[in-house]
């Protein structure tokens, strides 16, 4: 075993640890892997970890093509889902996790039939995060249905701010969340998912706990986890636009 790969196994074990002590023990770690290579997905699974999430199309597409591990681990979208990617994207991710609109249900039931989603809820005012308002939430979930897609819970991002606002952020999500009757809340990252995991998370998405800072995306020097991927990206941008 690479000494990346010891390294990678005790962080995931403190991890596990953080999340125990919040009362967490049965919640699943997505391990985001955004802009490293397909090695680090395979190191990953190697540790007992079985969801990775993607923010990146292209880079998710052929990241799953390359990845060795087996058995093969859930690929989940946590990204920004554009409409135009979904067809990309059916055969690559096993639970889209960033689903806020009624256009990107209906792309997925005509590309991705009977996928498993979940809905992402914008928990604050800021820009830069996505989501549909928790006032649609009901709407889209029957949307859902109807498009004859599974529902399996929410996602939200946590708010820049005090603990106590990420704590009432969560608290609604998860409210919302056994209101609707769902299995799934994903909420909480490296920096907050002990509140999370307090609040009722039962799925978190970490990177940095795990892999460490992410190097600039497009960048020549990446780290440890496979600089040739970025070939096969760029490859994959050009052949599907």
């Amino acid at each position: 075993m690479r000494s990346s790969e010891v390294e990678l196994a005790r962080r995931y074990g403190a991890l596990r640890q953080r999340i125990a002590r919040a009362g967490g023990d049965d919640v699943e770690v997505v391990a985001v892997t955004k802009s490293f290579g397909a090695e680090a997905i395979d190191a990953a699974a190697a540790c007992g970890i079985r969801a990775i999430g993607e923010s990146y199309a292209q880079e998710c597409v052929a990241k799953r093509r390359r990845c060795q591990a087996r058995p093969m681990p859930q690929f989940h979208f946590v990204g920004r889902l554009q409409r135009n990617k979904v067809r990309m994207l059916a055969d690559a991710v096993d639970v889209w996790q960033s689903v806020d609109r009624a256009v990107l249900i209906n792309e997925l039931a005509k590309h991705a039939r009977g996928a498993a989603i979940m809905l992402q809820v914008k928990m604050s005012d800021e820009h830069s995060k996505g989501g549909c308002l928790p006032g649609d939430v009901e709407h889209l979930a029957a949307a859902t249905t109807e498009a004859g897609l599974r529902l399996l819970g929410l996602m939200g991002l946590g708010p820049q701010g005090s603990p106590e606002e990420s704590r009432k952020a969560f608290r609604a999500l998860r409210k919302l969340v056994d209101t609707l009757g769902l299995a799934h809340c994903s909420m909480g990252m490296s920096d907050d998912l002990e509140i999370a995991v307090g609040e009722g998370a039962t799925m978190v998405r970490v990177g940095r706990s795990l892999f460490g800072d992410r190097p600039l995306r497009g960048s020549v020097a990446v780290s440890q986890w496979g600089p040739q991927d970025r070939a096969e990206m760029q490859i994959t941008a050009a052949s599907t636009g």
